[in-house]
C-alpha cells in the first residue's frame, strides 16, 4: 500500500508577527519574531530544526513581495539547518510547503521551518513618493504579456474571469459582495487584522469600481508581516508541546495566467487538477470538510476555488455564499475566519494556512469554529495547491 509523503509529515507549531501598514519593524525583524513564536508554539529546542526553506526566495527588487532569505535568517537566529529550500516559483505559494513535507518524508531533515515574509507596505510608501513609480512602463514588466491590451494589474485580468462567470453563471454584485462583507465580519474578530470595522452589503456596494466588475473591498491589501510554520516527521511530533495537526492530503496544479496564457472560457481556473489530486489521496470527501481557508487575492477567486475542489458543483459557488449565512462562523462552511487577504492582510495564502493551524488548535478566540476538526486550505492565483489538514 502506497504512503503518501503529507502522511509522514505533521505540523507542531505556527506563529505569525503583528502586521502592520506599515510596520515600524524591519522585514527581518518580523520574520525573527514569527520564526520565534513558531518554534516556542512546538515547545521545540532551536538546535533541532534541522530545515528551513521559504517562498519565493529574496527577491531584492524593492517590490517588498519577498525581502528576506533563509540565509539571512539562519545567521539572524543561529539555526543550523542541514537543509534548506531552493528558491522557486515552483507550484505556486505552497512551493515551500510541498517541497518542505517532500524532504521530511525522505528523511533528509526531520524539522522544517517555513515562513513567508511580505513588506509590500513599507515598499509601496516608498515608491510612492519615487518619480515613474506607477508608470505603465513600470507595469509592463511585470505582466508582459497582458499590458498590450492595457490589463497592467492583475485586477483586470480577475476582473475578466469575473465577468465571464457573472455572464455564463447570472452571478449578480451582492453574491460576488457576500465575499467581501464575511471577510470584514470575521476580521473584526482578528486582533491582527489590518482591517476590523465591519462592512454592509451597501458600503461593499457604495465602493469604488477598480476593475469591473471588481470593487474596492474585492481586492487584497498590501502589508508588512511574517508568518511561519513548523512541519516535523510525524515520528518526532509526539513529544512535542502542540498536538500535531495531520496533513491528510495535498493537490497541486500549474497555469498560466502569470504569463498572460488563459485557457477555456474564463470561468474556471487551471487548477482542476488540485481537487483531482487532493481527494484521490484521501478516503474523506468534500463533505467532510468542517471549515476552508480558501485564497482570496480577489473575491472572484474564492468563488472560483470553492468549485475547483469540489464544494459546490460548478456555478453554484456565487449561490452558494449568497446573504452569508453559509459561510459564516456557524454556518454550513465558515470561510476565511481570519478575515483573509481582503481584510487580514496578503500573506499570500500563508495566512490562511497560520489560521487553520489556529482553528484546529481550538486557539482561534472569539472567531473560534465549535468542534472544527477538518480545514480545508488553498492557496494561488497562479499557481496552485491545497492542503487537507486533519486535527489528531
Amino acid at each position: 500500500m502506497t504512503v503518501h509523503a503529507e502522511k509522514l509529515v505533521r505540523i507542531t507549531g505556527a506563529g505569525q508577527s503583528l502586521v502592520g501598514r506599515p510596520s515600524a519593524r524591519s522585514a527581518l525583524q518580523l520574520t525573527l519574531d514569527a520564526c520565534a513564536e513558531a518554534i516556542a508554539d512546538a515547545g521545540i529546542a532551536l538546535d533541532e530544526i534541522d530545515g528551513l526553506t521559504t517562498y519565493p526566495g529574496p527577491a531584492g527588487d524593492g517590490s517588498g513581495f519577498s525581502p528576506v532569505g533563509a540565509t539571512e535568517v539562519m545567521l539572524a537566529s543561529g539555526m543550523r539547518p542541514i537543509w534548506v529550500g531552493a528558491s522557486t516559483e515552483g507550484h505556486g505559494h505552497m512551493s515551500a510547503i510541498f517541497s518542505a513535507i517532500q524532504a521530511i518524508a525522505s528523511g533528509m531533515c526531520r524539522h522544517v521551518l517555513v515562513f513567508r515574509t511580505v513588506a509590500e507596505a513599507s515598499a509601496r510608501m516608498i515608491q510612492a513618493g519615487a518619480k515613474g513609480a506607477s508608470s505603465p512602463a513600470r507595469a509592463m514588466r511585470g505582466n508582459m504579456w497582458s499590458a498590450p491590451f492595457l490589463a497592467l494589474s492583475p485586477a483586470n485580468t480577475y476582473a475578466l474571469y469575473a465577468q465571464a462567470y457573472r455572464h455564463r453563471y447570472g452571478m449578480t454584485e451582492a453574491q460576488l459582495g457576500a465575499i467581501a462583507v464575511n471577510s470584514r465580519a470575521m476580521a473584526s474578530l482578528n486582533p491582527n487584522a489590518i482591517y476590523r470595522k465591519p462592512i454592509s452589503l451597501d458600503d461593499y456596494l457604495d465602493s469604488r469600481l477598480i476593475s469591473s466588475p471588481l470593487r474596492l473591498y474585492d481586492c487584497d491589501t498590501h502589508i508588512d508581516g511574517s508568518t511561519a510554520i513548523l512541519l516535523s516527521h510525524r515520528d518526532a511530533a509526539g513529544g512535542l508541546a502542540r498536538d500535531p495537526i495531520e496533513i491528510e492530503a495535498m493537490g497541486m496544479a500549474l497555469g498560466g495566467l502569470g504569463v498572460g496564457r488563459h485557457v477555456g472560457d474564463f470561468t474556471s481556473l487551471p487548477a482542476e487538477g488540485v481537487g483531482k489530486m487532493l481527494w484521490s489521496r484521501t478516503d474523506l470527501r468534500p463533505g467532510d470538510v468542517d471549515l476552508a481557508q480558501i485564497y482570496d487575492g480577489f473575491s472572484i477567486l474564492t468563488l472560483l476555488w470553492l468549485e475547483t475542489l469540489g464544494l459546490c458543483g460548478q456555478g453554484e459557488a456565487a449561490r452558494f455564499v449568497e446573504g452569508g449565512s453559509r459561510i459564516s462562523l456557524k454556518g454550513q462552511l465558515p470561510l476565511n475566519t481570519s478575515g483573509g487577504q481582503l481584510s487580514a492582510g496578503r500573506f499570500h495564502g500563508y495566512g490562511h494556512l497560520h489560521e487553520a493551524c489556529l482553528q484546529l488548535w481550538g486557539k482561534a478566540g472569539a472567531r473560534q469554529v465549535a468542534r472544527a476538526r477538518t480545514c480545508l486550505v488553498a492557496n494561488g492565483g497562479y499557481g496552485y495547491g491545497a492542503l487537507l489538514l486533519k486535527r489528531g
